[in-house]
C-alpha cells in the first residue's frame, strides 16, 4: 500500500513485484483491513491511522524508501510543487521514524542519505536494489542497432518540476558529440514534457530530437534495444528503474557520478563520470568529460552492450529482488 498506478517509478515496481509474488503463490491485497502477514509501504500515504493500528497489533510493516525531495530547495519550482515536496518528505519521515518495523532502502546511497538527514532508525534495515524481468527486458536478436545516427536515449517519468536540467545536459552532450566529435546524433526523449518546454528546448539547438512523450511500459524494452546509449539524467537518483531496464536490454548507461549510479553501473556496463562540481548545489556539470566517455561507449558497442547485460543478469534480476524482499517481509 498504497496502490500506486501509472507508467513509471513506484507503479512500475508495484506491478513487477506483485507478479513476482504471485508466481511464488503469495497472495496480494491493497486492503489494510484484510488479514495479512506483512504490510509493504511503497510510498507516502495519508492513511496513517490504519497503519498505526496495524503496528499496535504487532503486524510487521516494511517501508520501502527511495530518495528525499530536495530540488525544490535549490530551484524555484513553484509554490505548489514546493508544498507537495515538503509534505511528501514529512509523511515518509514520519512513517520511517514512528510506524515502520523494518526499512528497505533502494540503494546504499539512499540509506546513507536518509540517515544523514533524518538520523538512523532503531528498527532493522536492508538495502535491496530494484530488479527487472530478465526475459521481458532482454537483448533481442540484433545485438547492435543500425547507425548513423547514434541514438542517444533519455527515459524519465517527467521532465518538469525542476528536473529539466537533466534534459539540458543531454542536449549539450549531443551538441558536443556532433560538433567536436563529428558523430551524427539523434536524441530520443521518453517522458512527460509540456509543449512550451519542448518548444523552448528546440529553439536553442539544431540537434535532432525525437520527442516520444509518455509511452506504455510494454514499449520500453523495444525502445531500449533500438538505442546505443542511455543517459541517466536525474541528479542524486536513489535507484532509477530506467537504468536497470536499459542494462537488462544490453544498453550501456552513461551518467554523472551522483546518487546510486556507481552501484548500478559497474565495470564496462557503461561509464559514470565525475560531476565536476557540487551536484547538491546544482553546479554546472562537466559535460565535455561526459562526451569523452560517450565516445568510448559508442566506438566499442559490442563490449559495453555485452557487459551491460551480464551485469544485469548477475545483480538486477527480478527473482533476486523478490526473494530479498520476502526475507524482510516474512522473516
Amino acid at each position: 500500500m498504497p496502490r500506486v498506478d501509472g507508467l513509471a517509478g513506484v507503479a512500475s515496481f508495484r506491478l513487477k513485484f506483485e507478479d513476482g509474488l504471485r508466481a511464488r503463490g503469495v497472495d496480494v491485497t491493497h486492503d489494510l483491513s484484510a488479514p495479512s502477514d506483512a504490510i509493504l509501504v511503497l510510498a507516502g500515504t495519508r492513511h496513517l491511522l490504519p497503519l498505526w493500528r496495524a503496528r499496535s497489533r504487532g503486524q510487521r510493516i516494511v517501508q520501502r524508501l527511495d530518495g528525499i525531495n530536495w530540488v525544490h530547495k535549490k530551484r524555484n519550482t513553484g509554490l505548489k510543487h514546493y508544498l507537495r515536496a515538503e509534505y511528501g518528505n514529512f509523511i515518509l519521515s514520519f512513517i520511517r521514524s514512528r510506524i515502520a518495523t523494518r526499512i528497505v532502502y533502494q540503494s546504499e546511497f539512499s540509506r546513507d542519505w536518509w540517515e544523514a538527514w533524518y538520523d538512523r532508525t532503531r528498527v532493522p534495515s536492508a538495502v535491496i536494489h530494484n530488479g527487472v524481468d530478465l526475459n521481458a527486458y532482454s537483448t533481442g536478436q540484433d545485438s547492435i542497432p543500425p547507425y548513423p545516427p547514434y541514438k542517444f536515449l533519455i527515459v524519465e517519468g517527467s521532465l518538469g518540476g525542476g528536473y529539466d536540467m537533466g534534459l539540458d545536459n543531454a542536449v549539450r552532450l549531443s551538441e558536443i558529440l556532433h560538433e567536436k566529435h563529428n558523430l551524427p546524433i539523434e536524441l530520443v526523449v521518453v517522458g512527460k514534457i509540456t509543449d512550451e518546454h519542448r518548444q523552448r528546448v528546440e529553439s536553442k539547438t539544431n540537434i535532432l530530437i525525437n520527442w516520444m512523450g509518455s509511452v506504455p511500459r510494454e514499449r520500453i524494452p523495444e525502445i531500449d534495444r533500438s538505442a546505443h546509449l542511455l543517459f541517466s539524467a536525474d541528479l542524486n537518483a536513489a535507484c532509477p528503474n530506467s537504468v536497470i531496464e536499459a542494462l537488462a536490454c544490453g544498453l550501456p548507461v552513461l551518467a554523472f557520478d551522483t546518487g546510486a549510479l556507481k552501484e548500478l553501473v559497474p565495470g564496462d556496463s557503461g561509464r559514470v563520470v565525475p560531476y565536476g562540481g557540487d551536484p547538491w548545489k546544482i553546479d554546472p556539470p562537466d559535460v565535455p568529460a561526459l562526451a569523452e566517455a560517450a565516445v568510448e561507449i559508442l566506438r566499442d558497442q559490442p563490449r559495453f552492450r555485452r557487459s551491460a547485460r551480464e551485469g544485469a543478469e548477475k545483480n538486477l534480476g527480478l527473482d533476486v529482488m523478490v526473494e530479498k524482499y520476502l526475507a524482510v517481509l516474512l522473516g
